[in-house]
């Protein structure tokens, strides 16, 4: 996996156009997401590395980009994204030792972005 930024900026382009080909699809999607994440019994952090664990998973780089920002936003520390990825890596095996360092190297980066704000 490329490093977040450019994984963002590589599907940034794509993501509008089609945005603009199906938008009724893309907006119902937003709302789904929205929705979904919204803290309740459990929290939006939590939700965010439930996310992860799956975008590792599923080898989803956008995805783990995606829920890595999220993390951070919700204020998810590099710990728990380790033993959250230590999680994926029990159910995943071999590819989850490949994708959960990639899925905290992202989280590296989101947090070092947010910081800097």
């Amino acid at each position: 996996m490329q490093h977040a930024h450019e994984v963002r900026e590589e599907l940034r382009g794509p993501a509008l156009a089609l945005r603009d080909l199906i938008p009724d699809v893309m907006k119902g999607y937003a709302e789904m997401s929205r929705a979904a994440m919204a803290p309740g019994e459990l929290s939006t952090g939590t939700k965010e590395l439930l996310a992860l664990m799956v975008a590792v998973t599923r080898q989803c780089d956008g995805c783990v980009v995606s829920h890595t920002r999220g993390a951070a936003r919700a204020g998810i520390s590099r710990e728990m994204v380790a033993e959250a990825m230590g999680v994926a890596i029990l159910m995943n095996g071999g590819p989850g030792t490949v994708w959960g360092p990639r899925a905290l190297r992202s989280f590296d980066e989101a947090a070092a972005e947010y910081a800097a704000r």
